[in-house]
């Protein structure tokens, strides 16, 4: 009977990598990436020819006082002479042309905006695998609170049933005169108290189950709890650290802004040099003539009001500010894989201390009920000891889905919660490959896509 439902259950890997192909946000970020890519393309631009057309029309019309003198010879043969006052002239014309424009030497400001382009695709990348991270992290925890939501509803029902059984074996006493009407109304009590409970349960497994559709695109099915125990979780505080401050995302688009920053100031700092552009142009009128004509210039900047000079202090500023935001980024990381680290291990700990407790609850709740058989405990005391079981039931529930969720998390700090390094059964987005399409382009209106 079970075979058909756990044919279709989603793993919490399968949950992730349906979050990886699905989740809107991240399909966002890509195109953000993709976005990105053609500043590279757009940088390039600055040495490139520039070619540009002209069609010029004109007509002038003249309504002056025009005259012109008319020449010929009267009846007798006699030359004359005679003035003719002329209505308005109007004159057409008409120009086209071509313009070349090669700019040569523009100070190296080319040369390091492309530079500062391709450290911001890298900036970007690491952007976008924080991202991924991120969004496999969300997918992961929304997968345990849906298992854990379901666990507690699971114990709750059982619970219900017990105290059911409690009411009737009250009424059941005090019907032989054996109990009190006091148990019977204690019995009721917990039980509408415990079926409250259920049903805040059961909204809450509701919400969890709404989140995990947001990030995961799909309804939850299957849910396998406690989720599995990744394998990746590293033995010791220091070696989280050390590849947390190697592989984080954070850190890395820190490190590559200081680069794109740095590129920024040396860019800046072209524009007090000299500019060299070479420049051609054919042009030709309605008459048929043509004109041809081919120049250089040079272009050495003097004084521009001081905004260049300040544009350099500026960039400088803002390098610095970013090789400050690289420490910032990096202690960050520390503090939250050491954070991470102690609160993963503390629920670990919990784990094993809640199982010694539900097994003494137990042992004790069926000590109570036994005793109650033979008047030495009350219903009181039955429904206390199950409370009690209860509670460490589904303590144990939460630190198991704490644990889980601690263990991922500490993963996505250190950089490692990603599609290759859990092996997940999805294609991997390779941001190179749109990177390789349009780095080089020089024309073409519609992206690699074909949109």
């Amino acid at each position: 009977m079970m075979a058909p439902r756990l044919a279709h259950a989603d793993s919490i890997f399968q949950a992730m990598a349906k979050a990886y192909q699905n989740n809107p946000d991240l399909n966002a970020a890509r195109a953000g990436l993709r976005a990105t890519d053609e500043g590279v393309a757009i940088a390039k631009s600055g040495l490139r020819p520039q070619i540009a057309a002209s069609l010029g029309i004109q007509s002038s019309r003249d309504t002056g006082n025009l005259s012109t003198t008319v020449t010929g010879v009267d009846e007798n043969s006699q030359p004359t002479r005679r003035t003719v006052q002329l209505g308005a002239v109007t004159t057409n014309s008409a120009t086209a042309g071509i313009t070349l424009t090669q700019p040569i030497f523009d100070g190296f400001q080319t040369l390091n905006n492309v530079r500062a382009a391709k450290s911001n695709v890298f900036v970007g990348r690491q952007q976008l695998r924080g991202t991924e991270i991120s969004i496999l992290q969300a997918a992961a925890q929304a997968y345990t609170n849906v298992g854990r939501d379901k666990q507690i509803v699971q114990i709750r029902r059982e619970s219900l049933d017990f105290l059911r059984e409690q009411l009737n074996a009250a009424d059941a006493r005090l019907k032989v005169g054996e109990g009190t009407r006091t148990d019977v109304a204690q019995a009721r009590a917990q039980l509408a108290a415990t079926r409250a409970s259920l049903q805040s349960a059961i909204a809450q497994e509701a919400s969890s189950e709404a989140v995990y559709r947001q990030i995961v695109g799909t309804a939850p099915s299957g849910i396998q709890f406690p989720p599995t125990r990744t394998k990746y979780v590293p033995n010791s505080l220091s070696t989280a650290l050390s590849v947390g401050r190697e592989e984080n995302p954070d850190i890395l688009a820190a490190q590559y802004s200081v680069d794109a920053q740095g590129y920024q100031v040396k860019s800046a700092e072209g524009a007090l040099l000299p500019g060299v552009n070479l420049q051609g142009s054919v042009d030709t009128n309605n008459n048929g003539i043509t004109e041809t004509t081919v120049g250089a210039s040079v272009n050495i900047p003097i004084y521009q009001g001081g905004a260049v000079t300040g544009q350099i202090r500026q960039a400088k500023e803002l390098l610095g500010q970013q090789r400050i935001q690289v420490d910032s980024t990096r202690r960050q990381v520390d503090q939250n894989i050491t954070s991470t680290w102690s609160q993963y291990q503390a629920f670990k700990a919990n784990i094993s201390a809640q199982r010694e407790s539900i097994d003494a609850a137990k042992l004790a709740l069926n000590g109570v009920v036994e005793e109650r058989k033979v008047g030495q405990s009350t219903t009181l005391d039955v429904l206390d000891q199950q409370q009690i079981l209860l509670n460490n039931q589904e303590t144990l529930v939460t630190a198991q889905a704490n644990a889980a969720v601690y263990g991922y998390m500490l993963l996505a700090y250190m950089g490692r919660l990603t599609v290759p390094r859990l092996d997940l059964n999805v294609p991997n987005y390779d941001p190179k490959v749109h990177y390789e399409e349009t780095k080089d382009r020089w024309y073409g209106l519609r992206t690699v896509d074909g949109r």
